[in-house]
Formats: C-alpha cells, sequence, structure tokens
C-alpha cells in the first residue's frame, strides 16, 4: 500500500468513527423507568435480608397505616412526596438516626417503587381527641393566626388535607403525636426541608401546634 493509499484509508476510518460518534450522541437518552408498586410494596412487606434491609411494615403497619403514633401513617401520601422524604433523609436536611440509615440503603429506583406503592394505598381514617382545642385547630388550619403571620393550613395541603401533588403532603387522618413532632422539629432546626414550615412553626406556640395537629388527625 502506497503512501497516498494509506492516507486515504486513515481519512475515510476517521470519518467513520466521527460519523459513528455523531449519531450516537444524537441518540435519545433511554427513558427512566416507571416506578413500580410491586417492586415496591414487595421491599415494604419484606425488607431485603442480605442488605440487612428491615421490612418498612414492621415501623410504618401493614399497607402504610401505622399503629405506632411515633411513626407516621404512610398510606395514601403523595407519591412525589414520599419519595422526596426518602431523598431528603439521605442529606442533612432531614436527619433522623433509623430513616437516614435505611434511606441511604435503598437505590434512587427503590425509593421510587417503595413511594408508588404507598400511593396507591387507602389511608385508615383517624379521629381528632381533644374537644377542647378542635375549634382553636379548625381555624388555625382554615384561617391561621393573622396577628402572627402564620397562613392557613388549608392554603397549601387543602380544605381536607389531601394536599397538593408533588408540592405539599397529604396531612388527612395522621397521628396528632406525629405531626405535633413534626412541628416541633421545624421550630427547632432539627428539620430543616421546608423553609416555609420551619418559619411558621417558629411563630406558633405549642398549644397552637397540638391544637392543630389534633384538628387534622381529623380530616377525611
Amino acid at each position: 500500500m502506497n503512501r497516498l493509499t494509506f492516507a486515504l484509508v486513515k481519512s475515510l476510518f476517521a470519518l467513520a468513527v466521527c460519523g459513528s460518534a455523531a449519531v450516537a450522541a444524537e441518540a435519545p437518552k433511554a427513558a427512566a423507568a416507571k416506578p413500580d408498586p410491586a417492586k415496591g410494596g414487595t421491599l415494604y412487606d419484606g425488607g431485603d435480608a442480605a442488605r440487612g434491609l428491615p421490612a418498612c411494615m414492621s415501623c410504618h403497619g401493614a399497607a402504610g397505616n401505622s399503629t405506632i403514633v411515633a411513626n407516621p401513617k404512610l398510606a395514601g401520601q403523595i407519591e412525589a412526596y414520599t419519595y422526596k422524604q426518602l431523598v431528603d433523609f439521605t442529606t442533612p436536611n432531614r436527619q433522623q438516626p433509623v430513616m437516614t440509615t435505611y434511606a441511604k440503603m435503598l437505590t434512587d429506583d427503590e425509593k421510587k417503587h417503595i413511594a408508588a406503592y404507598l400511593g396507591a394505598q387507602k389511608q385508615k381514617a383517624g379521629a381528632a381527641k381533644n374537644k377542647d382545642t378542635v375549634e382553636l385547630g379548625r381555624k388555625i388550619y382554615r384561617g391561621g393566626i393573622a396577628e402572627k403571620g402564620v397562613a392557613a393550613c388549608a392554603s397549601c395541603h387543602g380544605a381536607n388535607g389531601g394536599g397538593i401533588p408533588a408540592q405539599y403532603p397529604r396531612l388527612s387522618g395522621q397521628h396528632q403525636d406525629y405531626t405535633y413532632a413534626q412541628l416541633e422539629s421545624f421550630k427547632a432546626g432539627g428539620r430543616k426541608n421546608s423553609i416555609q414550615m420551619t418559619t411558621l412553626a417558629q411563630r406558633m406556640s405549642a398549644e397552637e401546634m397540638k391544637a392543630v395537629a389534633d384538628y387534622i388527625a381529623g380530616l377525611k
């Protein structure tokens, strides 16, 4: 092969390589896998013993209906919100010894699968327990506390506590103790993943937080 022929072959090879690279660059990226509620249910109910990952239901109850008042009901929670919280537990913005440990063990897809499973479950109703504060709780939830600059909870979480998908969580039927604990955590700076909630909680008294938490438990 003479020099001219060799140079021509080399040029054609280079063009072929560049052309292949250009086609690869233009090829659309593979679509992300859709969340699979069935896979989420398997993890939620049984965990993954090989990785030391316990079943979520051991703390949050069958189908996300926790019977432990310190642990939230997750059934029927907005899918995008549950996923965000699982991600937040792996960051400094929301640290909790148990959840931070287990959230870090889950892959991103597994977080999405579990969130999809829980979003499809039906929540068991709760009930307000303190008749002496239910009216105060109702006023705060529906109208806020104007003199303190506290907005109505309903403005973000809906009149019946159903939340707004991908933005604000469902609150209706949630355990009083859990809701109050989260408000306290926002107020004290322990939970840092919502600027709005931190601001509002810091303007509320313990009595006001307990009243609204109890009212929320009875929303349907």
